[in-house]
């Protein structure tokens, strides 16, 4: 595969996708079951029945509304700023620059954006916090990570608050699905004689499956929760070395080893490395504070914004490009840029 070339995705890219709907369509023929077994005929409440079975479904709707968005919505499209060439042209009487107009453009790539602001394999600017997915051949704004189970498909600008709107949904069906058949497991063990063997059967399984996925969805959703409170997304979180970009021109220092401006990782020493480490815990490029960062991925500017929030999360706020930076951020960068050097004399 070409550097740029778009990926064709195939049959098996969708399996992971079918397997998860099938993990959150699976529940619901055993949750008939106690709901007309135990509300219905045992207990003959047929309203808390139903409003638990409308409780479940409204969570599953909106479950599936935001799974809808994140598939069927770009997460977050890069137009480059250049065209190369489509319709094959290539002379002057077709509209093609001179050679003197050649020569006298103005610079691309890194040379005009900057480091870390051209993308290499598209060959197109990079705005900030984009990244490249090797994955998916494309660039993609502010791109949170890669998910194989939601049809290969990059989270980002465009669908993070859906992705997360998702995280919350089936970490809330399985823990009201775990509430109430764990109401009638104990039901059921305190009056084994009033109720059929099979019910408590649904009602355990039932308990252990939404346990099982309210902890593993439910953490996730709770490191997402993070991230949005923060200001980061998953690459910026586990990847350390991204602050490099960022970091001002490094102090002139004679004793010490040249260094790129902006560093390079592989660059620096070991010592430096733990610098920039240590220095990634406590520097948060874009927190500014935890109302305004929920405020760029979950805001509304419309009379009845909240209401779309709540149906199917969406997308973020503003542009995708350019984000509000933390005001403490340039006096951090600069402290590490200073360590880095301090460490480079004595190398």
């Amino acid at each position: 595969m070409l550097d740029g070339e778009k990926v064709q995705k195939k049959w098996y890219h969708f399996v992971p996708l079918v397997l998860a709907i099938a993990m959150v369509l699976a529940p619901h023929p055993s949750l008939l079951v106690i709901f007309v077994n135990y509300y219905y005929r045992v207990h003959n409440m047929p309203v808390r029945g139903t409003v638990h079975l409308l409780i479940t479904y409204v969570l599953t709707f909106l479950a599936f509304s935001s799974l809808i968005v994140v598939l069927a919505r770009d997460p977050g499209p890069v137009a480059g700023d250049k065209t190369h060439g489509e319709d094959g042209g290539g002379g002057d009487d077709e509209g093609g620059e001179s050679f003197l107009e050649a020569l006298l453009a103005p610079p691309e790539g890194e040379d005009a954006y900057g480091p870390g602001q051209w993308c290499k394999k598209c060959d197109a600017p990079k705005p900030e916090r984009t990244h490249h997915c090797g994955t998916c051949g494309r660039c993609v704004l502010k791109m949170d990570h890669h998910c194989m189970w939601l049809g290969h498909k990059c989270i980002g600008h465009r669908t993070h608050a859906s992705f997360v709107h998702f995280l919350f949904c089936i970490s809330a069906l399985a823990a009201y699905v775990a509430i109430l058949c764990a109401t009638v497991v104990y039901w059921a063990f305190t009056h084994p004689l009033a109720i059929d063997e099979w019910t408590p059967i649904h009602a355990i399984s039932l308990a252990l499956y939404g346990v099982v996925i309210g902890m593993v969805i439910g953490s996730f959703l709770g490191y997402h929760i993070y991230l949005i409170t923060t200001n980061q997304t998953t690459l910026e979180s586990l990847s350390p070395f991204w602050l490099l970009r960022h970091m001002p021109p490094l102090p002139d220092n004679a004793d010490s080893r040249k260094l790129s401006n902006p560093p390079l990782e592989h660059e620096l020493s070991f010592e430096q490395r733990m610098l920039v480490r240590d220095a990634h815990r406590y520097v948060r490029l874009y927190d500014v504070g935890w109302r305004k960062n929920w405020a760029q991925v979950f805001g509304w500017s419309k009379r009845w914004g909240w209401v779309h929030r709540l149906a199917i999360g969406g997308g973020c706020t503003g542009d995708g490009r350019s984000f509000p930076r933390n005001p403490r951020s340039d006096e951090m960068l600069s402290r590490l840029a200073m360590g880095l050097v301090s460490a480079d004399k004595d190398r």
